[in-house]
């Protein structure tokens, strides 16, 4: 199939260096989790959002902040609590007792990188805070509605261990997040290696920017006119179909859209200007299986039903 595509006349150069610049920087701080740092960098590129879901202590928030540093641009990190108010995300009306007006006071939302750590430890009220900012990339308070920074993108921490004292992320929420992504515990050596780097000063305190947000922006203008053949998105499509005619509830229409989002990226990393199925296959297990659910008396689970799809599904 790739042998009778021509590139399109679209630089991918300056999009792959930005993303290895990123990752060997993130690198510096996050050690044995070179994939998780890989699909996160095209997330990045792909305009997409992360929620990274693990046991507590693995480094999810680590990995997020080396990212947010790797960016020369505004970062914000909001710590989701039980007492978190919507409006402590978005902002808030404040009256002016000089100018007699209400003034609006931004929320931390308002920044190009937000980590939004825990996020399941917030009731739903203040976690939908998040859904228009994440899919439309603006915020509506009292009426007026405000853009967010360009580029905007949110990576959410949450735990998967105290199901007593969180909130279930609510299905609308999950599926605006482009990939959900697990650490896990590192290997001796790699663990060995975590101990050997923190000891004196912990090195995400001299991780400097490595791209400018200028960079980042026109690289993910790069990313978004990589070539989609029609052979390409058809096969997206029935990928999302076989996962409705199997689960309980299937691949949203957001979800084709955003596969193939990130297999734009994925095809950059790779030096192409256009997309191939390996793309595809590369990136369905992290945008997709988070999307779907299975009854309770299915043997077979959402990351499995994935694998099964690529499998069946003629390419």
């Amino acid at each position: 199939m790739t042998d009778n595509i021509t590139a399109e006349t679209i630089d991918v150069e300056q999009p792959k260096e930005l993303a290895q610049s990123v990752m060997t920087n993130v690198e510096r701080v996050i050690v044995g989790h070179h994939d998780t740092v890989e699909h996160l960098v095209t997330s990045l590129l792909a305009q997409g959002n992360v929620l990274l879901e693990d046991v507590p202590g693995v480094g999810k928030t680590m990995l997020a902040r080396s990212i947010a540093r790797s960016i020369d641009g505004i970062f914000k990190r909001i710590q989701f609590t039980p007492d978190l108010l919507p409006s402590d995300v978005t902002g808030v009306n404040v009256f002016n007792q000089k100018t007699r007006e209400f003034d609006f006071r931004n929320g931390p939302i308002f920044a190009n990188v937000v980590l939004a750590d825990e996020i399941n430890r917030a009731p739903p009220k203040t976690q939908s805070a998040l859904l228009e900012a994440m899919e439309e990339k603006q915020v509506t308070v009292d009426g007026k509605t405000r853009r967010m920074p360009d580029p905007f993108t949110v990576i959410a921490t949450q735990n998967s261990v105290e199901r007593n004292r969180t909130y279930d992320l609510p299905i609308a929420e999950i599926d605006r997040f482009m990939k959900k992504l697990h650490l896990g515990y590192p290997g001796e050596d790699e663990e060995s290696q975590v101990l050997a780097r923190v000891v004196g000063d912990h090195p995400i305190d001299s991780l400097t920017p490595v791209a400018a947000i200028e960079d980042l922006r026109s690289a993910r203008q790069t990313v978004s006119r990589v070539r989609v053949e029609d052979a390409i998105r058809e096969y997206i499509t029935n990928l999302s179909r076989y996962t409705r005619e199997k689960a309980q509830l299937g691949v949203s229409p957001r979800g084709s859209i955003t596969l193939l989002r990130a297999a734009q990226a994925r095809a950059v990393l790779n030096q192409r200007s256009y997309v191939i199925p390996d793309d595809i296959q590369q990136e369905a297990r992290a945008v997709l299986a988070h999307r779907i659910r299975v009854p309770p008396s299915s043997h077979e689970t959402p990351e499995e039903l994935i694998e099964t799809a690529l499998e069946t599904v003629e390419v």
